[in-house]
Formats: C-alpha cells, structure tokens, sequence
C-alpha cells in the first residue's frame, strides 16, 4: 500500500463521506472514485456524448425557419398595396385630364358677335295735311327780299309743324356732300364753300351755297320726305320760286 499526503479540507471531507464505522479512507474514496464496473466515474461521463448539446441546435434552426417563414408570408402581401396603387393613380391622371379638357373647352367657343344696330329711320307716311301751305303764303314770303332768307323761312316752318320727324332731312344727300346736320362743322367737312346756314328756330343747319334751281330740288325732297303730298308740295315751291327752276 502507498502512502499520499492530502491537505486537511480533502480528508475532512473524505471522512465526511464515511457510511459505516471502521471505513477506511481508501475504501471511501474507491467507492467514490470507482463504480462497480471498475471504469473512472469520471472518465466514464466524460466519453458519454451529452445530449443537451445534440438537442440544443434542432430548435434553434426550427425557430429561425419559422422566422424565415414568418417574413416570407409578411412580404407578400406588402407587395400587393404596391401593385393596386398603380391604377389609382392612372385613374387620378385620367380624371384630371378629363377636368382639364373640359374646363378648356368652353374657351376654345368663337367669341359671340354683337349686332350692331343700324341708324334707325322713322317711316313717314303721306298725309293730307296742306298746313304748311297756309304758313308759307305770298304774303309771308314778300318780307324777305333775298331768296336764301325765303330758303330759310320755308325749312323752319317745315320744322315747326314736323318737329318730330325733322330728323329723317339729314338722309337727303348729294354726291359729294351733305345738305343738312345738326352743327355747321359737320357740313364743313364738305368744304369751306358751302356756306352752311341756321334754320331758324331748330337745331339744324342747311348748305346755302347753291342755285335757285338746287334750293327747288332740295325743298322738293324736304316736304316729301315728311309725307307731304304732291300738290301741296307744288303749291309750296311754286311760291318759292314762281318762275320755276
């Protein structure tokens, strides 16, 4: 038998582990160390593989498949908003064309041509008054001593009696120039010769500058045109001049 130095807490605690009396401390650490089978408790352990270790990785890769997995089935459908937003959008476009087509057409109309109203010219119809008759008699026209007053004289008693129709004169026009307007600049225009003159007691004014037989015309037309009939109209310029045109 040999013989071993042991520190004092070692043999304390191989006396600890004494189960009857009389055990030795060689007996004691044999049934500690060496199992029945004489093999190393020890060494025994260490050649056995530990299952924990064999066991460990499985759930560890079961749980990182499942993850995988897990974000497989979370992508897919992420996809799937991606893909239908697409539409909207071409439909929002679509609608804002639309809009915008419509707002502009509107715009593209033909401006809306204004009709412009034509001079209006009141109708005068013949009548069978002979007033003026009475108004421009031989007497009347015996006070003036030049023809161009006489001229003057027969157009404004025209006017008094026809004041409202008067206005329809200014239609009556030569070739080359107005007889009758409403201010003298208006018939200078035609001239510094006409020598345009006031009717009197009216607001128009009559070209002077022209002969006897041009005076009788333009009376003609005057009481024609206010609807004077035929024989007065004879009887009036017949006073005018008596000798005729």
């Amino acid at each position: 038998m040999k013989s071993i130095e042991i520190d004092d807490d070692l043999y304390a605690f191989i006396a600890s582990q004494t189960k009857h009396i009389g055990e030795s401390a060689s007996e004691i650490l044999r049934r500690l160390l060496l199992p029945e089978d004489g093999e190393i408790k020890g060494a025994s352990n260490a050649s056995q593989p530990d299952e924990s270790v064999k066991t460990t990785p499985a759930p560890v890769a079961t749980a990182t498949t499942a993850a995988a997995s897990a974000q497989k089935a979370e992508a897919k459908p992420a996809t799937k908003p991606v893909t239908k937003a697409a539409p909207k959008t071409t439909a929002a476009k679509a609608a804002v064309t639309k809009s915008a087509a419509a707002k502009s057409t509107p715009s593209a109309k033909a401006p809306v041509k204004k009709d412009v109203a034509a001079p209006v010219v009141t109708e005068i119809e013949n009548h069978n008054k002979d007033d003026i008759v009475g108004m421009v008699s031989k007497d009347a026209l015996s006070t003036f001593t030049k023809r161009v007053d006489q001229f003057l004289f027969i157009l404004s008693a025209a006017h008094k009696l026809n004041s409202d129709t008067f206005e329809n004169v200014k239609s009556i026009i030569g070739k080359n120039r107005t007889y009758f307007a409403t201010s003298k600049e208006a018939l200078l225009e035609n001239g510094s010769s006409t020598n345009p003159k006031a009717i009197p007691d009216s607001p128009f004014w009559v070209v002077t500058n022209n002969n006897t037989a041009k005076k009788v015309n333009m009376l003609e037309q005057v009481l024609r045109t206010l609807g004077y009939q035929p024989d007065v109209v004879e009887t009036v310029v017949s006073r005018f001049a008596p000798e005729g045109k």
